[in-house]
């Protein structure tokens, strides 16, 4: 490849009613770095990549004396629930001591786990009203205001739950605070998408917002990928590419063209999965393929520079899904009260230990791509956490959290960091100002939490 060859860094493969955004490559670097100087100090990563930010919620609290680990610093002994995060270890940060107050009752009673997802990313106080919701902007949101108009989608919601919005869930409380993590306000949720084909047709359709629906339809009868529709634009981009641009090329389509795959091999996602259920109503349809899907769908998201910002909200808290997968076939939340029963706890660490390991999948992805002399996981933010820790008690206090990646440089990963009584949104305030996002107070914050350094 000519060393005067560059390409542009918003440089698309177009084809009828598809347009795939193409990963930095070496090519590209220059104008990469050229766009790292005008956005100023924060927003990127010493060696211009943009930085990235996610929030993956699970519900129902965890059994805090499996999933707590032992020691502090980076000597600490991985808990049982944590075992398969081990090849990740010297990736992430798990904080102990960081708590949202502003989910426990305070005067309006039961609803625990509706002001739990309302909360979390909020650090608000929760309305109690089945039509009069009010909760407050959430991180994810003041980060993708600041910077999402450098990026073709603003940020991206996901979820593997249904949602229901209307009518009270929880207690009196709106069903919209169960299902719903991300507020772009006081007042509105950012329902977050469910079918990882809509997503994966927002991110690949032309134009960026969406194929035709005549397009669309015209590629699945015909059983096309999108990429047959860019072919003899891949394949005049690939002849100028050097060697380590045409390899990560092709690991990108190879991607692309494995998630297309698994869509179609998950079926349909059923209406509900009641509890006590053994398998769902489309024998296709796998829970875990779903919940793979979207870490893939997050992971050519952010590889690609079209968000930045991502939350995934894998089950609303208060959900009853039974986990045979994991060797649990009674209902998550019923298993979560688990009253000090010993074979309650041991089912509920099942069912943990299962996310965890959904989790270390995600962290393998983002770690599978390379960016400059480190990986899509050293220039991101990824927090994996919940609401509640003792789902017994409904406690708010010592939430189960971890701060996966190195935020261009900025984190220092590998311990286990304990805190005294901390807010939570300290954590954000402190992340936010990591992506160049300039925030002094977010919710219930008192500062930031620099120990995190």
């Amino acid at each position: 490849m000519s060393k005067s060859w560059q390409i542009p860094r918003r440089t698309f493969l177009r084809g009828l009613g598809t347009a795939i955004a193409l990963p930095v490559f070496e090519a590209m670097l220059p104008s990469v770095r050229a766009l790292a100087d005008i956005a100023g100090p924060g927003n990127t990563t010493p060696d211009g990549f943009p930085k990235r930010l996610a929030f993956i919620y699970t519900p129902n609290g965890a059994n805090m004396a499996l999933w707590t680990p032992t020691g502090e610093g980076a000597d600490y002994k991985l808990s049982p629930t944590l075992e398969p995060l081990a090849a990740h270890k010297a990736d992430m940060t798990v904080i102990s001591g960081l708590a949202a107050r502003k989910a426990f009752g305070n005067g309006d009673g039961g609803g625990d786990h509706a002001r739990a997802s309302a909360t979390y990313l909020t650090g608000c106080q929760a309305k109690k009203s089945a039509s009069d919701i009010h909760a407050g902007i959430s991180v994810d949101q003041v980060a993708a205001n600041a910077i999402g108009d450098k990026t073709r989608f603003p940020s991206l919601e996901l979820s593997c739950d249904l949602g229901q919005e209307a009518g009270s869930c929880d207690s009196g409380y709106s069903c919209a605070y169960q299902f719903n993590i991300s507020w772009r306000s006081e007042t509105q949720p950012m329902n977050p998408e469910i079918e990882p084909k809509a997503v994966f047709d927002r991110l690949f359709g032309g134009g960026g917002g969406g194929e035709t629906r005549e397009a669309r339809l015209r590629r699945e009868q015909q059983n096309k990928s999108v990429l047959d529709y860019v072919m003899d634009q891949t394949k005049s981009l690939e002849s100028g590419l050097g060697t380590n641009d045409r390899r990560k090329l092709d690991e990108y389509l190879s991607a692309i063209r494995e998630v297309e795959k698994q869509i179609a091999q998950n079926g349909k996602m059923p209406p509900a999965v009641p509890a006590g259920a053994v398998g769902s109503f489309d024998a296709a349809y796998t829970f875990e393929r779903h919940m793979h899907l979207m870490f893939d769908i997050m992971t050519l998201a952010f590889q690609t520079d079209s968000t930045r910002v991502a939350t995934f909200l894998v089950s609303h808290d208060g959900g009853n899904r039974p986990y045979p997968f994991a060797g649990v076939s009674a209902g998550h939340h019923s298993t979560s009260h688990h009253g000090g029963n010993p074979e309650k706890l041991a089912a509920l660490a099942k069912i943990d230990k299962w996310h965890t390991t959904q989790f270390a999948y995600f962290l393998e992805k983002l770690k599978s791509v390379k960016e400059g002399s480190g990986t899509l996981l050293d220039n991101s933010m990824i927090v994996y956490g919940k609401g509640i820790s003792d789902p017994q008690e409904h406690d708010h206090l010592n939430l189960p959290t971890i701060v996966a990646g190195r935020a261009g440089g900025s984190i220092t990963p590998g311990r286990h960091i304990k805190v005294a009584e901390t807010p939570v949104t300290n954590l954000y305030v402190d992340m936010l100002n990591r992506m160049g996002v300039r925030t002094s107070h977010l919710g219930d914050s008192t500062g930031d939490l620099e120990v995190i350094s």
